[in-house]
């Protein structure tokens, strides 16, 4: 039996989900309670509760998107518990991948990890991570507010705040396309390294995000801006897959990087 997904795994994932459920009914109840002692009406309450669960539906399709991403790798019940909790796909993938390479794995997670030891150290890698901010941030949060706020006040302006965001997110991104154009493969296996394929599925991922943008933004379409990254890394997967069946086996899995 594959230890990645065992029984106990998913029952572990199970009851995770099952308490993530609870809390949020608790708060729902709470939540709903709480306005019908202010006087609000319940259609305005009804309204909020159904716009919350719709607004959901977006990240949901997202963390989909990154779970089925990792779930070669990592199997099925480590990115849902990890998901189902706390983590995004560009912390997730960066910090599995990371571990995997500090290990010694060629290839990272493009292959289903089969070593127990390096399983656990990459699941406690990727949780110890996103703990770190969950400690440090309520106890340190008031005061980097303070010190951005006195920031803003001295340069009269956001903008170069907004540049180190932007910065910061354009880093991880270029972590990943260098992957898929240059980064290590093992030599006896075949569609882990640098190659036609993963080239391939970089560009369909990359010029159906721009097209997708482009619409939002002509057709004002601001409803369907969330669905556009997970939209984007579905069809690249599917394009993967199509481009692995049609292509000539010998274009296909061609590496530079394998």
């Amino acid at each position: 039996m594959d230890f990645r997904q065992t029984p106990f795994v998913f029952a572990l994932g199970a009851a995770l989900m099952l308490f993530v459920v609870a809390q949020s009914l608790f708060f729902l109840v709470k939540a709903w309670r709480r306005g019908r002692e202010l006087g609000m009406p319940v259609s305005t309450l009804r309204d909020a509760v159904t716009s919350s669960a719709l607004f959901t539906i977006a990240p949901s399709v997202a963390i989909a998107t990154t779970v089925l991403a990792l779930s070669n790798a990592l199997g099925l019940a480590l990115p849902w518990i990890r998901l189902s909790v706390i983590g995004s796909f560009t912390y997730e993938t960066t910090a599995a991948t990371a571990a995997a390479e500090g290990l010694g794995i060629s290839g990272g997670i493009g292959a289903p990890i089969t070593d127990p030891v390096s399983f656990s150290a990459i699941a406690w890698v990727m949780t110890i991570g996103s703990v770190f901010p969950l400690v440090l941030l309520p106890i340190f949060l008031k005061k980097i507010q303070s010190k951005i706020s006195k920031a803003i006040e001295k340069q009269g302006n956001t903008a170069w705040i907004d540049l180190i965001s932007a910065a910061a997110f354009i880093g991880l991104i270029a972590a990943f396309v260098a992957r898929a154009i240059a980064g290590q493969g093992e030599a006896d296996r075949a569609g882990d390294g640098a190659g036609v394929l993963s080239v391939l599925t970089l560009a369909v991922a990359i010029l159906l995000m721009l097209l997708l943008e482009l619409l939002v933004n002509k057709r004002g379409w601001k409803w369907a801006e969330p669905f556009t990254m997970p939209v984007s890394m579905f069809a690249a997967m599917g394009a993967a897959v199509l481009f692995a069946r049609i292509l000539p086996e010998q274009i296909a899995f061609l590496e530079w990087r394998g």
